[in-house]
């Protein structure tokens, strides 16, 4: 056993309770909005580890055998992500039903003066911006993403018992029809519960930024995991250079596809330069959220880009790591800068960025951080470190680029 799952729960429960506390200080809008913070984040580490698992099995990866098991531990997570996000559907159904999305009060006063249920744009969206609606497509969401995870590592597992190969065909048959499940629920989750903050905004590349996010996020926790079991002990001898090169790799491509997707997205907006779709950017061109878009292109892209053009520090465990921490550290900013400015003040402008909002969102993904921690080393124990029985498992083992 690498760790205490206990810790990792109580810290997980404590950072929890007092996201939740800060609703005393700050109100349940701001400590409800934190939440979804948290929760976006997690659940898209654990949406991309999935899709490591079913791009693994429908391109019949070699190198990424080893790596293949860290990740069917981490999307033991869903179910725990899927009721922690029970308190959010909660409080809009027996609370203020704006208490996070403003759509799901039809008194709630959006920037025009009007209401939300006399938006026209609105009216033309309700049979999807609903509560009702919005309860169920999560439930979709997570339940689907919860059966392709138990199938997938049951099939894993049981082949280190049996080493029967139809539990790969059964992975593969699995990951044909997992990838656009996924590909799908994960565009629609963002859309539903990020984007529809502000639901006049349009975009058609908002859940590709989403998926960009998603796998930047798989790759760098997985990089933690890997140097963590290497230092720990568990992983000496099995992981070499050829390993830590080809995710190195994959993490460099995944930076310049998050920077081709949301360069894109704004380039394409400011062209138009349509009211409708530029309001997005700018509020978020207002106080101090101007300079965290700044952060966001040097360090959500330049930065990380340049830093894994190096081989010696994709090769590197120690440098790695640190750069597979900034990535997962720039990751959290880019979703708070996505979804906080949604909170504003009574002059329709954003709170600032270093606010008891950000405390909150800290906080929270603490709270969610410590309980899918919890859920991996829970999982850890009941198999093998690596899939031992997988046909791949000896190529593998001796990869070379």
């Amino acid at each position: 056993m690498p760790a205490s799952p206990g810790k990792a729960l109580a810290i997980g429960l404590g950072a929890t309770a007092v996201t939740w506390l800060g609703a005393l200080v700050s109100g349940l809008h701001q400590a409800a909005t934190a939440w979804l913070v948290g929760l976006v984040f997690w659940t898209a580490m654990a949406i991309g580890m999935l899709m490591l698992i079913l791009i693994h099995h429908v391109f019949d990866a070699m190198w990424s055998t080893v790596m293949r098991r860290q990740c069917e531990h981490a999307v033991a997570s869903f179910k725990w992500l899927a009721l922690l996000f029970v308190p959010l559907i909660l409080l809009s159904f027996f609370g203020p039903r704006d208490i996070v999305w403003p759509w799901m009060n039809p008194n709630h006063v959006i920037p025009n003066g009007e209401t939300v249920g006399r938006d026209m744009l609105w009216a033309k969206k309700a049979g999807f911006l609903n509560l009702r609606a919005f309860i169920a497509w999560t439930a979709v969401f997570y339940g689907s993403w919860i059966f392709l995870s138990a199938r997938l590592r049951k099939a894993s597992f049981s082949q280190d018992v049996d080493g029967d190969p139809k539990w790969t065909r059964i992975s593969r048959f699995t990951s044909g029809y997992g990838i656009p499940v996924v590909g799908l629920g994960l565009t629609f989750a963002a859309v539903y519960w990020v984007k529809s903050l502000e639901y006049h905004w349009y975009s058609t590349m908002y859940g590709v930024w989403f998926f960009a996010n998603c796998m930047r996020g798989a790759y760098s926790l997985n990089v933690l995991i890997m140097v963590w079991l290497l230092f720990r002990g568990p992983y000496k001898g099995i992981l070499h250079t050829n390993h830590w090169h080809s995710i190195g790799q994959m993490m460099l491509a995944f930076t310049v596809f998050w920077g081709y997707v949301t360069f894109s997205q704004y380039f394409l907006i400011w062209n138009a330069d349509v009211p409708e779709e530029t309001f997005w950017y700018n509020i978020r061109e207002y106080g101090d959220w101007w300079w965290i878009g700044m952060v966001l292109v040097f360090g959500h892209f330049l930065l990380p880009f340049c830093l894994l053009l190096s081989y010696r520090f994709k090769v590197t465990p120690r440098i790695i790591r640190r750069i597979a921490l900034w990535i997962l550290a720039i990751i959290f900013v880019d979703i708070c800068w996505n979804i906080l400015p949604a909170v504003k003040d009574a002059g329709g402008h954003p709170h600032p960025f270093f606010s008891l909002e950000l405390l909150w969102s800290l906080t929270a993904t603490a709270g969610v951080g410590g309980i899918c921690f919890w859920a991996y080393l829970r999982s850890f124990v009941t198999a093998r470190l690596i899939p031992v029985q997988d046909p791949r498992i000896e190529e593998c083992l001796v990869h070379h680029e």
